[in-house]
């Protein structure tokens, strides 16, 4: 071997011997950085060439591209090594201590739409309501016709109903309001109940629109209702999901299944003077509600001379994005896990 060839080996000798040395992966990777990094060996070799002789530079060239594929060689041959000493080490007990708990799985959290419907199901059961569910695939009986909704009523073209295929007596429930009906045939006055749940409506997609929603309906059913126990039932509602007492104020608003009917807004708990949530306003429309219709009374076989009750609407996804400040609605359903992370 002549004298140039030995020196052309030596790095290589020296850097095999010192990755053969390495007793774990950071030590093996502090010599590969030495050798094969921005500023190792290779690349310093390969930076100098411009700086030999022309007849020397195809031979600088060649001892650095030699280095660079014996060093990696010699790094992944030695990678593997470790490794597969590492598992032999485990199998026979070694650095391994049985007694240490396993790594915990991932967890999720609830949706921001659970949540606030369990504090609700709490609040209104600290107050005597009963929970109740309903069917989301439900009869045109029960959506439409025992709200006082008939089938000429104008009401229904503004619900954008999906349809169930076959004699068109199924529907998409439009509202959490069937429950309502429901309850009044199955229990007897007087009677407190919530039904919070999804909705569906052919609606065309947008921010502030889609075509399932969560609404959460209430019912109180009692001799000698008035609009007082209406604004009552609100105030304490509003105090649970706000943490303050807020002013409210209930405008006409005109739906079939009570009489008289209320929009009711409150004063808006995020600013003194106006703010993006309350449209400049300062009051936030929250819910729809009313004292209950003769008419559903006596679907559900009960004599409006004796009994009265109120009823009303929470939309459940507006609460969740006032809560939240969520701008798009179309983030609640949509699956996207990055969000649901935040929350």
């Amino acid at each position: 071997m002549s004298d140039s060839e030995s020196g052309d080996a030596q790095p290589l000798a020296q850097a095999e011997a010192r990755i053969a040395a390495c007793e774990d992966l950071d030590a093996l990777k502090a010599v590969e950085r030495e050798y094969l990094g921005k500023q190792g060996m290779v690349a310093q070799l390969l930076a100098s060439i411009p700086e030999q002789p022309p007849a020397e530079r195809p031979g600088v060239g060649k001892r650095a591209n030699e280095l660079k594929r014996g060093v990696q060689a010699a790094v992944d041959s030695h990678r593997d090594a470790l490794a597969g000493a590492r598992v032999d080490a485990e199998r026979r007990g070694e650095g391994f201590d049985a007694s240490l708990p396993p790594p915990r799985p991932q967890r999720g959290s609830l949706h921001p739409i659970t949540q606030v419907t369990r504090e609700l199901e709490d609040l209104f059961q600290s107050m005597g309501y009963q929970v109740l569910d309903g069917p989301e695939v439900e009869t045109d009986y029960y959506n439409f016709e025992a709200l006082n909704i008939h089938a000429d009523h104008p009401a229904r073209d503004s619900h954008d109903t999906f349809f169930c295929e076959g004699d068109g007596h199924l529907v998409m429930r439009t509202h959490t309001s069937p429950v309502q009906a429901r309850a009044l045939e199955k229990f007897e006055p007087p009677l407190r109940v919530v039904a919070p749940g999804k909705c569906f409506r052919q609606e065309s997609v947008d921010a502030s629109h889609d075509h399932t929603f969560h609404q959460m309906e209430g019912l109180v059913i009692d001799r000698d209702i008035s609009v007082a126990h209406l604004v009552g039932a609100m105030k304490t509602l509003l105090r649970g999901i706000f943490d303050q007492d807020l002013e409210v104020r209930l405008r006409p608003g005109y739906f079939p299944f009570v009489e008289p009917g209320f929009e009711l807004d409150a004063r808006c708990p995020f600013c003194q003077t106006g703010c993006r949530v309350c449209k400049r306003t300062r009051w936030i429309e929250l819910l729809p509600c009313g004292l209950v219709h003769p008419h559903v009374l006596r679907h559900g076989g009960l004599d409006p001379n004796e009994w009265g009750g109120f009823a009303f609407g929470l939309g459940l996804s507006r609460l969740v994005m006032l809560r939240h400040n969520i701008d798009d609605i179309r983030h609640l359903l949509g699956g996207d896990v990055r969000f649901l992370e935040q929350f």
